[in-house]
């Protein structure tokens, strides 16, 4: 599926994105959420101090306290969460290597394609942010 930064696998199932992406159980997955109200009612304990930053961020992955989450906004990946309250998401590519339409096929259940197919687009911006600073990692 298009995600709102690059081509990307979803499942809730992180077991089953590690065996698609040959990755170790030691390596988190993003964790996408449809809103801030979502993240939330999950339990994550935001910095007071970062809210408005989070809120208002746009193609932006944070990292807290070992978790890493990001919020999609009014794009198709964004509908797709309005039942899911949130997914785990990777890149639909194989480790370290660019997206391959191939690969893709290979390994997703179902493919969503939207009017502007598929493609490679730029990752998200990553902060890992506390209450008294953030730093950008990427």
């Amino acid at each position: 599926m298009q995600t709102d930064t690059t081509v990307g696998f979803l499942s809730q199932d992180e077991s089953q994105l590690q065996s698609i992406k040959e990755r170790p159980s030691t390596k988190p997955f993003i964790k996408v959420y449809k809103s801030f109200k979502s993240l939330q009612n999950s339990h994550i304990r935001v910095p007071s101090r970062q809210k408005k930053l989070i809120r208002r961020a746009k193609k932006t992955t944070f990292i807290v306290k070992h978790t890493s989450f990001r919020i999609a906004k009014d794009t198709l990946h964004s509908k797709l969460l309005t039942d899911i309250t949130w997914n785990y998401s990777t890149s639909a590519n194989e480790r370290s290597k660019h997206f391959d339409r191939g690969f893709c096929e290979v390994k997703a259940d179902i493919i969503i394609e939207d009017k502007n197919s598929l493609y490679e687009g730029k990752s998200s911006k990553l902060y890992r942010i506390n209450n008294i600073k953030k730093v950008r990692l990427r």
